[in-house]
């Protein structure tokens, strides 16, 4: 039963006695909200995941079974694809070109990896160029190769034919003629003739016509 105001200040308060209780609980409300969200960022800040693949290799080392860092280290890999460089900055290797590429951040920004992959087309047109040029040279030098052996087998063959030293006087005399039959006057006889020969000069030195010669 509502009851009646005897005047203007009776009234305002118990309008004041009345709304106090309701703004204690709104102020409570409020506050606690606030300490609700304090919590939520605490506990998200606690329980961030790492900012880059050092950071997570690090925590994957603290498991304690060599199967969950290793697991752990894989999951990083994944996650992460550039690596910190010691000045600052993030660094990518692309093995497809093996070839480092500096990058802002853990993982390449899509126009960083653009950038990436112009480049790997154009080293694939490198590649591309250098094979048929190495094959070229060695087209070339087989061509080279058979045609020297070619011409080669089609030269004809020049041998150096060797004379024979020119016999002397007294080579002559001392060869027995082709077909000389043995123990006959023909064959023996310039044998005789020149053992009188020197059988003369043995006994009465050299002939008048020796020493003109």
């Amino acid at each position: 039963m509502a009851t009646i105001c005897r005047s203007w200040a009776e009234c305002t308060a118990r309008h004041h006695l009345t709304a106090l209780p309701n703004q204690i609980v709104l102020m409570a409300a409020m506050v606690g909200c606030v300490v609700c969200s304090s919590s939520v960022v605490q506990a998200q800040w606690w329980s961030r995941g790492p900012a880059d693949f050092e950071e997570c290799a690090d925590t994957a080392e603290k498991n304690p079974s060599k199967e969950a860092r290793a697991a752990a280290l894989t999951q990083c890999n994944a996650r992460f694809a550039g690596r910190r460089k010691p000045g600052g900055g993030y660094s990518y290797f692309d093995f497809m070109q093996n070839r480092n590429f500096d990058i802002a951040g853990p993982n390449p920004t899509p126009e960083e990896q653009k950038h990436i992959d112009e480049q790997y087309a154009i080293y694939l047109e490198n590649q591309r160029r250098s094979s048929i040029a190495a094959a070229f040279a060695a087209r070339q030098q087989q061509l080279k190769q058979a045609s020297l052996k070619s011409e080669a087998e089609k030269a004809p063959a020049t041998g150096i034919i060797t004379k024979p030293p020119a016999k002397s006087a007294n080579d002559l005399k001392r060869s027995k003629p082709n077909g000389c039959p043995k123990h006959t006057f023909s064959c023996d006889w310039p044998r005789l003739s020149e053992g009188i020969s020197d059988l003369k000069k043995a006994l009465f030195g050299p002939s008048s016509k020796d020493k003109r010669s």
